[in-house]
């Protein structure tokens, strides 16, 4: 897909890997609504992305966990650039690593809905504009724990084991439509995700956000033809 003047939807833009990949996608001419619960780290990337190249940029304050929060952002997004061409879903939460018993409630409830409902719901109602197009791609940034199990993180890994089915579904299910569907699978990435859940975790043995943001580009990028509907990244 040629990236110019493309609408794209960013979830989790303010911060971390969505902020890298607005930034990768602004060099690239796209036209930008990045998504986020804190308002003023939106607007610091917005202006970061108008800097960097887009062609146009909105941010658009939305709580994942708040079904209404994504209606109203969809429709906000869809109204201001008419239509939409690209679904990035990148929000996520992490929960510190323990056992089942150990993670409260409320933080399981969280996750889930941050994770997965969030994901889906979003998704759901981007879908109309989405097809309205000839060419369309939603692209999952899933985690490696949607592939591999790991001590610790029965929730987290619940949420994206979901993901990853969903995303298998939706491929099969978009595939008579200009719809592509695809997952990145990437391992533990140098953001400040674990420092929010508090946990101490060695940043420097994961990947780079950047880093990850240019593969990102470069799925999107490719012809249809040619499209990479699941790739794993790990050191």
């Amino acid at each position: 897909m040629d990236l110019k003047n493309k609408r794209i939807i960013v979830t989790g833009g303010n911060d971390g890997i969505g902020r890298h990949i607005c930034l990768k996608l602004a060099a690239s001419g796209t036209r930008i609504a990045i998504l986020g619960r804190n308002a003023e780290r939106l607007s610091e990337v917005k202006q970061e992305c108008i800097a960097a190249g887009a062609a146009e940029v909105i941010s658009v304050p939305c709580d994942i966990q708040n079904p209404d929060d994504i209606t109203s952002a969809v429709a906000t997004v869809t109204s201001t650039f008419g239509g939409l061409d690209i679904l990035i879903n990148n929000a996520g939460v992490w929960h510190k690593t323990g056992p089942l018993d150990s993670i409260a409630p409320e933080i399981l409830q969280a996750t889930v809905q941050t994770n997965l409902t969030g994901l889906m719901q979003l998704t759901q109602a981007a879908l109309p504009a989405l097809r309205a197009n000839d060419e369309s791609i939603i692209l999952n940034v899933i985690s490696k724990s949607g592939v591999v199990a790991q001590a610790g993180q029965s929730v987290y890994t619940a949420t994206k084991y979901g993901v990853r089915g969903f995303t298998e579904v939706l491929k099969g299910d978009e595939e008579n439509t200009g719809v592509r569907v695809g997952g990145v699978y990437q391992s533990g990435t140098n953001t400040k995700m674990f420092e929010k859940a508090g946990e101490d975790v060695p940043n420097h043995i994961f990947t780079e956000p950047d880093d990850l943001a240019d593969v990102v580009v470069f799925v999107l990028s490719r012809p249809p033809k040619l499209w990479i509907h699941d790739i794993r990244i790990e050191l």
